[in-house]
């Protein structure tokens, strides 16, 4: 069966950036399922999966624009050190800060020294060109619960209790 509108997905993929560097990849563990055309991959990852079937291998290359967007320098910020819990805080670390849970936005501790703790909010992968290497495992009819869902269940997909 082909790669349409509503169907589950299942992919093996790759991803990586101009270096050859690996940013992402499901090698190792189970496919990544998903819900086709309802926005749960990058516009141009899901527009090259178009009509593809089990066993296809497919190659998309996405510029930063179009993948997590370019890095924006208002999105950093830099906070005094005192805002943190004094040993709890190390580079790389990530939190969910935000007026509410809504709004909230994930940031990047990507500096620290003894005063000032430096915040990044864009997306880790924002201005990276993106390179993926997907293998299509299988491709099947959505039920009408993942559907009305939007995502799928079971198997690589979100295990939850409705």
């Amino acid at each position: 069966m082909q790669i349409t509108h509503d169907s589950v997905v299942l992919i093996d993929y790759t991803l990586k950036g101009d270096d050859g560097t690996v940013f992402d990849s499901s090698d190792g563990g189970d496919p990544l399922a998903y819900l086709h055309g309802h926005g749960n991959l990058l516009a141009g990852v899901e527009a090259a999966l178009v009509g593809k079937t089990s066993g296809d291998l497919v190659e998309v290359k996405l510029s930063a624009a179009d993948g997590y967007g370019v890095r924006e320098g208002g999105l950093v910020a830099k906070v005094p050190r005192g805002e943190f819990p004094a040993d709890e805080i190390g580079v790389g670390m990530q939190f969910r800060i935000g007026p509410t849970a809504e709004e909230a936005r994930t940031v990047t501790v990507t500096e620290l020294d003894d005063e000032l703790v430096t915040l990044d909010a864009n997306h880790p992968l924002a201005g990276e060109n993106l390179h993926f290497q997907i293998s299509v495992v299988e491709v099947r009819h959505a039920t009408k619960d993942e559907l009305s869902h939007g995502h799928v269940h079971g198997p690589g997909g979100h295990h939850h209790h409705h």
